[in-house]
């Protein structure tokens, strides 16, 4: 993903070139190849660098011109369907790509059932979120699959041009979009920050192209920078300027229809031979402000479940603990949050965090002492208040130690796959 800094696009189009930049793509595994009628396994995509202001547009973004079903009788409430999965039917707005592409991708999808299921298990734990957060919006429910053809629900999702996440920002967008990283965070894994940014920026490319979603999907892909100079390549020669007819790289080429066949799947999945295993429509995980940094393991077993289904849920925190200058705040499991109060107003500030005391020797250097705890040198000279990088002997200091050995799990993309790979944490 990549975008420019731009105002609003309409047709007709007159763009200047040489406003237009191009920041840099980014890139996914290998799309189908329509000849072949063959379709590798989707993988994260990545996000490029971001230099425009955020804007919010004011309408609705639905597309007016998708069927809707206006008759009020027939309406349910978003509470009231039967899963998450019908609740989603019922917002689906969006026009439908008409390409063969789709096709090429329902084969796939339908030919690997396996895929789906596993997608689908992942799923479970976000998609009442965003969907939930897609009609507080007025968008289209249909983006709420956007993460199947991004990271396939993989919280961990790492790509080769370093794009993060369910909704794969690169650290330039993600910044631009108000997510922060560090040692500690990395907003772009934080499943609640990662969501608001990337419908942020999904409704700011909507705008943009005019109401189109599908131009402004292939800009969420290869950047509004691309895409505008496509369009205003193709106008100066008498072409359309709708998404099937731009002259695009292979992956944005495929990355709208692989959604549509995506939709198409869930609207119909007997059709496909699909099997969609029921997911709640309700809240899967509750937030909890814990006010200050506190150890995951220590909420783990606070609330009595393992560390690892914490994790999946708050996979923007990248060591053990919560950030100490935040977010504090934790995703657990909803049956779980007034366990989680309950215990957090009767533990010991003492005991949210543990240190390790190291006194330094002779030949201390604050790189190695980082180095032998596998803690940051920031986070060294944080936790001890120290202005610079030097170390007398004698002099004590606190070390951040985890309760427990974690693991966590990042997904990155190698030859067309997205292999588990662990993160080392001390």
């Amino acid at each position: 993903m990549e975008t420019i800094r731009s105002t609003a696009l309409q047709r007709p189009i007159i763009l200047s070139l040489t406003v237009l930049l191009f920041l840099g793509g980014c890139a996914t595994s290998s799309p189908p190849n329509p000849d072949k009628q063959a379709l590798s396994a989707p993988a994260p995509s990545s996000a490029a660098p971001a230099t425009a202001e955020p804007v919010k547009p004011t309408a609705r973004t639905v597309d007016t011109n998708a069927p809707r079903d206006t008759d009020p009788a027939k309406r349910v409430a978003p509470a009231d369907h039967a899963d998450v999965w019908a609740r989603m039917r019922a917002g689906f707005a969006m026009k439908k790509l008409d390409s063969p592409l789709v096709a090429v991708h329902e084969r796939w999808f339908a030919s690997n059932p396996e895929y789906i299921a596993r997608m689908n298990d992942r799923a479970r734990l976000y998609l009442h979120y965003i969907v939930e957060e897609l009609e507080r919006r007025g968008m289209p429910t249909e983006l709420a699959l956007l993460p199947a053809v991004e990271s396939a629900y993989q919280p961990y999702a790492l790509s080769r041009a370093r794009a993060s996440g369910l909704w794969q920002f690169i650290a330039p967008t993600g910044q631009l979009y108000g997510l922060k990283m560090n040692w500690w965070y990395d907003g772009r894994r934080d499943v609640l920050a990662a969501t608001q940014a990337a419908l942020d920026y999904l409704e700011k490319l909507y705008s943009e192209f005019d109401g189109d979603w599908h131009l402004a999907l292939a800009a969420y892909n290869a950047g509004e920078g691309k895409i505008g100079r496509m369009m205003a390549y193709n106008q100066q020669r008498g072409k359309s300027t709708d998404y099937i007819h731009l002259k695009l790289r292979r992956e944005t080429i495929n990355y709208v229809p692989k959604l549509q066949a995506i939709v198409n799947i869930v609207a119909n999945p007997e059709k496909y031979g699909i099997t969609l295993a029921r997911i709640p429509n309700k809240p899967y995980f509750a937030k909890v402000e814990t006010g200050s940094q506190i150890d995951l393991g220590v909420v783990a077993k606070m609330i009595d479940v393992p560390v690892a289904d914490l994790q999946v849920i708050n996979p923007g925190y990248t060591r053990w603990a919560t950030a100490p200058d935040g977010p504090h705040h934790l995703l657990v499991p909803a049956d779980k949050k007034d366990a989680l109060i309950e215990g957090l107003n009767k533990l010991p500030a003492g005991e949210r965090i543990q240190y390790r005391h190291h006194v330094v020797v002779r030949g201390d250097t604050l790189h190695e002492v980082s180095r032998r705890y596998g803690v940051a040198i920031d986070v060294l000279r944080t936790t001890n208040n120290m202005h610079s990088n030097l170390l007398r002997p004698g002099q004590g200091l606190l070390i951040p130690v985890s309760t427990r050995s974690l693991t966590p799990v990042v997904y990155a993309q190698r030859n067309a796959r997205a292999v588990p790979v662990a993160i080392r944490n001390p």
